[in-house]
């Protein structure tokens, strides 16, 4: 027989759920229509079966042209009149002012142009000319879109590198690979969606891969590729103390007591990020330890990537994207290594000779293992350096300033035009002057080949709707395959 105590008539009738949490539930709650089909999944990963992860794969707007991401970030400014942007006027009027035209603002004093100290030479079918520094990564120079026109709004590191990796130069916006995995969540859920390599921390740390508004569970994992062990590069990775049969069990016990809590409380979106925190490290545990162990790979594989910390970083990228990861960015140092205010001729050569060969490595294994034309590899720094010499205590220096008028990024990979540079810079490559291109434009490009429209991938927040490229940006559909 069947009681009345549970019905709103009743005087001791309590409801499950308020007005709003009902309204709440029912709008967010169809998602689970699609939870047939994805429990012999989850099931088989180990994880708790009623939960659907944020970082489910989800299809982009219109079919995208690459799946994934390798950013390869040269932390500090690389200067583009030594590496892929040659300048031979500059050789003409090393040591001598340059015309007055040609002069603009910069952090600190300059004094004369000054002649790069390395020689660029034609390379591939389309004959481009890259710095014998970058003379390995040059063999792959038919496949590599440079795009020399680039410009930022400041010649400081914090706000130009907020900027390049969050679309905002001032204030805490998603990171790039945040937003890349906000709309097309990760194709293994036992690894993270997005993972940041740095050794240690750049300037403006965290910040650079960080998830700000969005849910927590599209931040960047951070790794210190300082540590080369598996145990250390992600700490507790491996649980020698209890069962992982009794681990699932205490974990669901956890996930239940944050469920009912998160019931009363909508207005916590960390609760829900270490939810799923929680369930990505258990997952983590079966497939981390395994992704991250480069030993398994051929000696002639380990061989080509080198031994140097670049070259792990860069073997790591491959295996991880191989296995389903969205964006892979990787710091080449902390701090500011290509910041060369001094000597740009030794420390120049000497942080090439740390990437050009592992860059060129990555760029052959993925066309050998079918991965190129899917991947899109992004390859800069936050902006470039000055043509002329940097005054150091009013002499010069050897070095350059940073400049943020004009510099150079390349990439490479599916739906890109190889063996073309576009756009230019003056003839003494300090201001961008021809198909000028700012980073919300690279942005808005990145975007579409992943299949989104910039304008259209936004997320609410504060009463508006936020995107990446703010209220600008324009696709260069010129350098589009």
């Amino acid at each position: 027989m069947t009681t009345n105590r549970n019905r709103p008539g009743n005087a001791g009738f309590q409801p499950a759920y308020s007005r709003r949490q009902m309204l709440s539930q029912m709008g967010t709650g169809l998602g689970m229509l699609g939870l047939y089909g994805l429990l012999g999944d989850e099931h088989r990963l180990g994880a708790a079966p009623v939960e659907i992860s944020p970082l489910t794969p989800r299809p982009s707007q219109f079919p995208g042209r690459v799946k994934h991401i390798i950013h390869i970030y040269l932390n500090g400014g690389p200067s583009q009149v030594d590496t892929f942007d040659p300048k031979p006027l500059l050789a003409k009027y090393d040591g001598q002012p340059l015309p007055s035209d040609n002069k603009l603002t910069t952090e600190r004093a300059t004094g004369a142009a000054m002649a790069s100290p390395f020689k660029f030479q034609q390379y591939g079918q389309c004959g481009l000319p890259v710095s014998e520094i970058f003379a390995k990564t040059a063999q792959h120079v038919d496949d590599i879109c440079f795009i020399r026109s680039m410009h930022a709004n400041t010649p400081n590191h914090e706000q130009s590198m907020r900027l390049m990796n969050c679309g905002d130069e001032r204030l805490s916006r998603p990171s790039l690979g945040s937003w890349v995995t906000y709309g097309l969540g990760s194709e293994n859920a036992n690894l993270p969606g997005y993972i940041a390599m740095c050794p240690g921390l750049p300037v403006a740390d965290v910040s650079n891969w960080r998830s700000s508004f969005l849910p927590g569970v599209f931040q960047g994992t951070h790794l210190d590729t300082r540590k080369t062990k598996v145990d250390e590069l992600i700490e507790n990775i491996r649980n020698g103390v209890v069962t992982r049969d009794d681990q699932r069990r205490q974990l669901d016990l956890l996930q239940k007591q944050n469920r009912l809590h998160q019931k009363t409380r909508t207005d916590e979106p960390e609760l829900e990020a270490r939810i799923q925190a929680f369930e990505l490290a258990y997952r983590m545990q079966m497939e981390a330890t395994d992704a991250f162990d480069i030993g398994q790979e051929p000696q002639h594989v380990q061989d080509a990537y080198g031994s140097g910390l670049h070259g792990r970083q860069l073997l790591l990228a491959r295996r991880l994207i191989e296995r389903g990861v969205r964006v892979v960015q990787l710091f080449h140092g902390d701090v500011q290594p290509w910041d060369s205010h001094n000597s740009i001729a030794t420390e120049h050569k000497k942080l090439a000779d740390e990437c050009d060969g592992p860059i060129a490595a990555l760029l052959t294994d993925l066309k050998q293992r079918g991965l190129f034309d899917e991947t899109l590899i992004i390859c800069g720094g936050e902006f470039g350096r000055t043509p002329a010499v940097e005054l150091v205590n009013g002499k010069p220096g050897g070095g350059r300033d940073h400049n943020h008028w004009g510099f150079t990024v390349w990439l490479a990979g599916g739906g890109v035009k190889g063996g073309m540079a576009y756009g230019a810079t003056d003839d003494f490559g300090y201001r961008a002057v021809e198909n000028l291109v700012h980073v919300h434009d690279l942005h808005a490009t990145i975007l579409h080949l992943l299949g989104f429209d910039h304008t259209k991938l936004t997320y609410r927040h504060a009463g508006r709707d936020y995107r990446l490229t703010d209220v600008h940006g324009h696709v260069v559909r010129e350098i589009l395959a």
